[in-house]
């Protein structure tokens, strides 16, 4: 293995900095592994990925695919596959297929995404025969470990929903809120962004913003404090609240950042990823599971802290009522 990732040991003094995925890691010590089909693992990362999460506890990993193809690459780097289940399929469209069949079965509790494209796995996701669709539009949430962040930044929807209209965007706030509580953060603070912080005609952004603050205001989202539409600058900077006169729950503290649409939360995200070195873990909600979405170019830790967050998350969901149309 390239990388180790041990959980932090409780009681060892203050959290260091930039501790929130091992946070997050340890406290899936505390639940069961969760069932979790890896749709196609047929490169090192992936592979690598659902071995070292398993090897953790965190997920009881079916690697689904060629299993010829996955064998090779275990060979090839040095992968202890143990009695790992491999369901053997043909090639990616088929593994996606399958796995999604795997959770409508009952034998999995999560999907990971593994060296196919997203969109080849969301596409059986959310077909209308045979997918994982449930009541609430489906969504995407960057969980970012920043550091110069005193909290985990939730950042959505930049990798599904392209110009997400009101009603999308309610399910995107309301996705996130739970996934927020979900994890043990509490009652979230829910900035909507804009290139603005008042109510502006000629910006739809705003419109929406304050439509969602009405919404949440007369208990058609709950959950969560939201406030909006707010500059990028004044929901995470006091300082710069302050110096705005924008006051409340919200600004200079938020937790979820909602983005406008697709192009601006992207930004957003490899922005700090890149220019702040964050690191960004992805999952994706409103299907029947959590879905273990990453990136080729995510590290051992980013994935781990994606699988630790959606075992979570699937935890939280077991004990609680599901999502709205998500039993099998």
């Amino acid at each position: 293995m390239s990388e180790v990732i041990t959980p932090p040991v409780k009681g060892d003094g203050p959290t260091p900095p930039r501790a929130h995925y091992e946070e997050l890691i340890a406290k899936t010590q505390k639940i069961d592994a969760i069932s979790c089909a890896v749709v196609h693992p047929c490169d090192e990362t992936s592979l690598e990925g659902a071995i070292e999460a398993a090897r953790m506890g965190i997920i009881r990993p079916r690697l689904v695919g060629p299993a010829a193809r996955i064998r090779a690459v275990a060979a090839e780097h040095g992968f202890d596959l143990g009695d790992l289940p491999i369901e053997d399929m043909p090639h990616s469209h088929a593994a996606a297929e399958r796995a999604v069949a795997l959770v409508r079965e009952g034998q999995a509790e999560l999907l990971m995404k593994g060296s196919l494209h997203t969109d080849e796995l969301m596409r059986a996701v959310v077909a209308k025969e045979g997918g994982l669709r449930t009541e609430r539009r489906i969504s995407h949430v960057f969980i970012m470990d920043v550091p110069t962040y005193p909290l985990p930044l939730f950042i959505t929807d930049a990798a599904v929903n392209i110009f997400p209209d009101l009603e999308t965007k309610a399910d995107i706030v309301r996705n996130a809120i739970d996934l927020h509580q979900g994890l043990g953060l509490g009652r979230p603070r829910v900035a909507i962004l804009s290139a603005v912080e008042t109510v502006n005609p000629k910006i739809p952004g705003t419109l929406d913003a304050a439509a969602l603050c009405k919404m949440a205001e007369r208990g058609q989202i709950e959950g969560g404090d939201l406030d909006g539409p707010l500059a990028l600058d004044n929901a995470i900077s006091p300082a710069a609240a302050t110096i705005k006169h924008i006051g409340g729950k919200v600004a200079g503290r938020a937790q979820i950042l909602i983005v406008p649409d697709l192009e601006a939360g992207n930004m957003l995200a490899k922005n700090l990823s890149f220019l702040a070195n964050a690191d960004a873990a992805g999952i994706v909600l409103g299907a029947r599971v959590p879905i273990i979405l990453t990136s080729r170019a995510d590290s051992l830790k980013t994935r781990l802290a994606s699988a630790g967050v959606a075992a979570l998350y699937a935890d939280y969901r077991r004990r609680n009522a599901p999502l709205k149309g998500s039993a099998p």
